[in-house]
Formats: C-alpha cells, sequence, structure tokens
C-alpha cells in the first residue's frame, strides 16, 4: 500500500507519529512487530511543516562521527537551512521507530518531499 501524507501546517511531531505508526503496520489488521509490512509512505511538502515556539532555536539535532569529540549538536535551524526540512522528518520519524535491525528496513519505506 502507498500512503500519502501533506505535511502542511501540521506539527513535526504530528507528522512523524503518524508516519512512524504506518511504517510499523500498526494500522494493519495483521500487525506483528517482526515482520516489515509492504507500505511505502511518502510526505509531501516537508518545507511547509510547522514548528512552534523558539525550537527551530533551542532544540538540537545530534550526529556522532564515531570518533572521540565527535558529537556534533547543531540547532534545527541550521540543519533546516543547510540539509532542508527533510532532514528534520526523516530524523524524527527515526527517531520514532524500535530500534532493532528492522529500523533501516523501515526508513527505506519512507520518502520526504519539499
Amino acid at each position: 500500500m502507498k500512503y500519502t501524507i501533506d505535511a502542511t501546517n501540521k506539527p513535526l511531531g504530528r507528522v512523524a507519529t503518524e508516519v512512524a505508526a504506518l511504517l510499523n503496520g500498526k494500522n494493519t489488521t495483521d500487525f506483528a512487530k517482526n515482520i516489515v509490512t509492504a507500505v511505502k509512505v511518502e510526505v509531501i511538502n516537508a518545507s511547509k511543516i510547522k514548528v512552534t515556539g523558539n525550537k527551530m532555536k533551542s532544540v538540537t539535532h545530534k550526529r556522532y562521527s564515531g570518533f572521540p569529540g565527535g558529537l556534533k549538536t547543531p540547532s534545527l535551524q541550521m540543519v533546516a537551512d543547510k540539509k532542508g526540512y527533510r532532514e528534520l522528518v526523516i530524523h524524527a520519524v527515526n527517531g520514532m521507530l524500535p530500534k532493532n535491525k528492522l529500523q533501516d528496513v523501515r526508513m527505506k519505506n519512507l520518502v520526504v518531499t519539499e
């Protein structure tokens, strides 16, 4: 199945939880934790997503290079300026999926367009 989610004027967290639930297969009748459902999720208009308050300046987007001292913590605004809102949606959805071998497989079923 293919789902299309329009992110226009929706909060980032609401879109991410909706996408994560679809990727997990929680909406299907034959849900099983250990099986990846054949679901493709497309998020459109990611650049029109709503981030309220001062979150663009205060919330950080952590990434680690694997080397000592390699932790980078740019703000959401810096990430959105450099890589676009697509990266914010992907990072939020990735954080909401279960941390197991199927996480990367499920993330390949996500397509985000700006």
